[in-house]
């Protein structure tokens, strides 16, 4: 399980690097499903949310038996899964035109966190009702957390530039 645990970092870090090199510029025309950030106010935020994914792999790795390490570490797993299709995909799909994350997002986030989680059902230490809650947990507080972080972002770069 802990090797698996370690694909969830290299899925969320490509994912959230494809997204550093292209969500930007894409965000300037995409309206709908985000509104236009700059390029260093979105590296900050990315910053932070990849640490945090890391924080709370760390913490499970470090702390296996512990519940809230699981379940924070599932609810950032389903939230990724969740975040591949909604925005990613479903942007995709509407505006015809590709979205910054999507093919990370499929083609690494869903399987590999897909993978993870289905070990954690296999091993019995993790049921549907809590996948759902953790990962409603951690999303909304992800979700919170974005536009805060843009703030504090765009707040840090006009004070280094």
């Amino acid at each position: 399980m802990k090797e698996l645990v370690i694909l969830f970092l290299f899925s969320i870090t490509l994912h959230n690097l494809e997204e550093a090199l292209w969500l930007p510029a894409w965000s300037q025309n995409a309206s709908k499903f985000q509104k236009p950030v700059e390029k260093n106010e979105f590296y900050f935020a990315i910053i932070i949310i990849t640490s945090l994914a890391y924080l709370s792999t760390f913490f499970y790795l470090f702390s296996p038996d512990s519940s809230l390490a699981k379940y924070i570490l599932t609810g950032f797993l389903g939230s990724m899964i969740v975040n591949a299709l909604f925005p990613h995909l479903l942007a995709s799909i509407i505006l015809k035109r590709y979205a910054p994350g999507v093919l990370t997002g499929v083609l690494l986030n869903i399987p590999i966190n897909s993978l993870i989680l289905y070990q954690f059902f296999q091993s019995h230490e993790l049921t549907f009702k809590m996948l759902l809650l953790s990962t409603l947990v951690v999303g909304i507080v992800l979700v919170g957390l974005i536009p805060i972080l843009f703030k504090v972002g765009k707040s840090l770069t006009k004070q280094i530039y």
